[in-house]
């Protein structure tokens, strides 16, 4: 993180010292003032992430000690124990792992990031070499970035506020940009792992990973149940929350687990990783306002866009894809003002594309920070050039899958 952090404020430096040394009057006034507005959302940011984590956390612990994890850990365990070799059979980092990505499936980007760092904080357990990102961390953040998605709900529920007709058109590229990336996160994790810094081998007993056909069941079910929300959603889609929340609480008390003691501890775990991130928050959200500020992601975009478009990706696309990289807010904001944009709206082959894009891909600089921030983990290895990896092939895919389905124009 040390090179990618400097990176990207000498690169904002240049671009606006050039711009107000050849005229542009104001750059430096710019830059200033998205470092002091970066700094001064940072912490906000952090603490408004209290209540999340403490609250999944929370019900991550009654889940743990009722020993639902260890069941869908049990359950999921033959695909785990092929991605991830290192990591012991029954090993808590399993079920905290199924728990991020059932979240991201259903589009609960609220609570993926609680059961991810708990992830994480295991994985680290595991790591023979602290402070370096293990081949499973990055492998785990690889495929949280690249966030498999069966119901984008959101950008769903932003669509259909726009106006559109069809405001689910986008469920079907979504996950084919999705599943694309997660499947280009996990080979370049593969390949990359053995040629960048590779880490002492892991000694794991060898056991046999079982048979697959439990894991396929289970996706079935979840993918039966994604069908039932999006034909349902608008009478369903408002009780996913409440029904998480309250579902777990009725197990853990079917299993006699102390529900307010189990929960208040987990509770009290959510807030002390909030509060540890807050440094590393704060350091690339002040590099990200510096590049928005700096003008130089137009600066490289405009032109490149230009080799793009006749390919289907314009520069309000190409730009949304690196915005959605760089900033979930910036980018979110830039995908409603497009939509509303009548010259665009939600239905048309770029009102279509930007959506998808936005649901594709990860705010990946900000879940490296997030997640290895969390667990003190500075030397990244290959895990930027694998999110990244996967952010493009997300938005290959997008752009192909949109031009079949919607065409050009």
């Amino acid at each position: 993180m040390n090179a990618v952090f400097l990176t990207l404020v000498l690169i904002s430096f240049a671009v606006a010292a050039v711009a107000e040394l050849t005229g542009a009057a104001g750059s430096m006034d710019a830059l200033s003032a998205a470092i002091v507005d970066s700094v001064a959302g940072a912490v906000p940011l952090a603490l408004g992430l209290v209540g999340i984590m403490a609250l999944f956390l929370g019900l991550m612990k009654v889940a743990e000690a009722g020993g639902l994890l260890d069941a869908t850990a049990r359950l999921l365990e033959p695909v785990l124990r092929r991605l991830f070799p290192d990591i012991p059979p029954g090993h808590p980092a399993m079920g905290a792992m199924v728990m991020n990505v059932a979240a991201n499936l259903l589009g609960l980007g609220n609570a993926a990031t609680p059961f991810g760092i708990r992830a994480m904080e295991h994985l680290e357990g595991l790591n023979p070499n602290k402070g370096t990102a293990s081949n499973a961390q990055v492998l785990f953040l690889a495929i949280n970035t690249a966030g498999i998605t069966l119901l984008p709900a959101k950008v769903i529920a932003l669509r259909a506020a726009t106006g559109s007709g069809d405001p689910a058109a986008i469920v079907a590229p979504t996950l084919i940009a999705t599943a694309t990336a997660a499947m280009v996160a996990v080979l370049a994790s593969r390949w990359l792992q053995t040629l960048w810094q590779p880490q002492p081998a892991v000694s794991v007993a060898p056991s046999p990973a079982g048979p697959l056909w439990p894991s396929l069941l289970a996706l079935a079910v979840l993918v039966a149940a994604a069908a039932l929300l999006l034909a349902k959603g608008k009478v369903l889609g408002a009780w996913i929350l409440p029904s998480l929340v309250t579902g777990l609480l009725i197990y853990g008390a079917l299993r006699r687990v102390p529900l307010y003691e189990s929960f208040v501890d987990g509770a009290k775990e959510g807030f002390a990783v909030a509060v540890r991130i807050i440094p590393y928050l704060v350091a690339i959200l002040v590099a990200i306002g510096m590049v928005r500020a700096s003008g130089a992601m137009d600066l490289l975009l405009r032109p490149l866009a230009r080799l793009t478009e006749p390919l289907g990706l314009p520069a309000e696309a190409l730009m949304m894809a690196v915005m959605r990289t760089l900033s979930g807010s910036g980018s979110y904001g830039m995908l409603a003002s497009s939509l509303k944009d009548p010259a665009i709206g939600p239905d048309s082959y770029l009102g279509t594309l930007l959506s998808t894009l936005y649901g594709s891909t990860e705010t990946t600089f900000y879940v490296l920070a997030v997640y290895f921030g969390a667990v003190q983990v500075k030397r990244i290895r290959h895990a930027l050039a694998v999110g990244l990896l996967a952010d493009l092939a997300a938005m290959v895919a997008a752009v192909t899958v949109c031009r079949l389905l919607f065409g050009e124009g």
